[in-house]
C-alpha cells in the first residue's frame, strides 16, 4: 500500500493524543490550573489534529461527516463516532480539573477505556481488509494497542506503565513483522487465481491492463525496496521501545526525561507505521503482475 503522510499522522498521533487522554481520565496523572490545561489540551490536540489528518486523505474532504452514516457496517464510522464520543465523555473531567471543581471521575474512568476502546476501532479498519494479508490479523490491533499505552504513559509521565508499554510493543512489533513477513505466501494467492486463469495453466504478464497506472495501482500497489526495510524496522524497535524504556529506567523521573523518551519514541512510531503501510501487500497487484505469488 502507498504510505500516505496523513494517514500515518493520523494513526501515530491519534494514538499518542488517546493513550495520554486515557490516563489523565483514569486519574493516573491529576494536574490542577493552567498545568491541568496544557495537560489536557496535547491529549486532545495529538488526537483531534491526527483525526483531522485523516481528512486530507479523501478524495473530498468535505464529505468526511458521511463517515457517521455507516457504523453498521463500517469500522471508520465506528472510529468516528468512538472518538467523538470519548473526547465529549472527557470534556468534563477536563474542565473539572482545568478550574479546580472537584467533580467525580466516573466519567474519566468511562473515557479512559473508551480510549482504547477508539484505537482497536482504527486497527480494525485495517485488520478487517482479508485482501491484505499481512494487515488481516490479530497482531494489528495489539500493535495500536501497544503504540497508545506506550504513547500515553510516556507523555503522562508514568515510569512503571511506559515500561509495561515498552515491553507489549517490542513483542508485539516482533509478531507483527514475524507473521506478517509470510502471510502473503500463506494465503496461497497467485496471478492464476486472480485472472482466473489458473484452471488452464500458469499465466504470466504479457501487457499491463493499462497503458497508464490508475487509481488501484497508485493507491494498492507499492513496491519498497529491501534496504528501507532493512534500516527502519531496527528503528521502529529501537526509537519505538529500547531506548524510550532505557531513558525512564537509568534517568531521574524528570518531565525532560520523558519528554525526551517520548519524542523518541514517535520517531520509532513514525518508522513502524510508514513500514506498517510501505509492506502491506494488495491482492490486486497480482492482477497487474506486480508480484508473482
Amino acid at each position: 500500500m502507498t504510505p500516505a503522510p496523513s494517514v500515518i499522522l493520523f494513526t501515530v498521533l491519534s494514538g499518542m493524543g488517546f493513550g495520554l487522554l486515557a490516563f489523565l481520565g483514569a486519574g493516573f496523572v491529576q494536574p490542577a490550573g493552567w498545568v491541568a490545561f496544557f495537560h489536557w489540551g496535547l491529549g486532545y490536540g495529538l488526537a483531534v489534529g491526527g483525526l483531522s489528518a485523516a481528512t486530507f486523505h479523501l478524495g473530498n474532504p468535505q464529505r468526511a461527516l458521511r463517515a457517521f452514516t455507516q457504523w453498521q457496517t463500517s469500522w471508520l464510522s465506528r472510529e468516528a463516532w468512538a472518538a467523538v464520543l470519548t473526547l465529549l465523555l472527557l470534556a468534563p473531567v477536563a474542565l473539572s480539573d482545568w478550574l479546580g471543581l472537584g467533580w467525580p471521575r466516573l466519567c474519566g474512568l468511562i473515557g479512559a477505556v473508551a480510549c482504547f476502546g477508539t484505537v482497536f476501532t482504527t486497527s480494525m479498519i485495517y485488520a478487517q481488509i482479508a485482501a491484505v494479508p499481512r494487515w488481516n490479523n490479530w497482531t494489528v490491533p495489539v500493535m495500536f494497542l501497544s503504540f497508545e499505552l506506550t504513547g500515553g504513559a510516556l507523555l503522562a509521565g508514568q515510569v512503571l506503565p511506559a515500561l509495561i508499554g515498552c515491553v507489549a510493543l517490542i513483542l508485539a512489533l516482533y509478531a507483527h513483522k514475524t507473521k506478517g513477513d509470510v502471510a502473503f505466501a500463506k494465503r496461497g494467492q497467485t496471478l492464476g487465481k486472480a485472472t482466473g486463469l489458473d484452471r488452464v495453466g500458469a499465466p504470466s504478464v504479457f501487457e499491463q491492463p493499462h497503458t497508464s497506472p490508475n487509481y488501484l495501482m497508485r493507491e494498492m500497489i507499492y513496491v519498497v525496496a529491501r534496504k528501507h526495510v532493512t534500516r527502519l524496522w531496527p528503528m521502529a524497535f529501537g526509537l519505538g521501545a529500547v531506548v524510550p524504556a532505557l531513558l525512564i529506567a537509568a534517568l531521574p523521573a524528570h518531565p525532560l526525561t520523558f519528554a525526551l523518551a517520548a519524542l523518541i519514541h514517535l520517531l520509532g512510531a513514525l518508522a513502524s507505521r510508514w513500514l506498517f503501510f510501505a509492506q502491506a501487500e494488495h491482492v490486486v497487484g497480482l492482477y497487474y503482475g506486480q508480484r508473482q505469488g
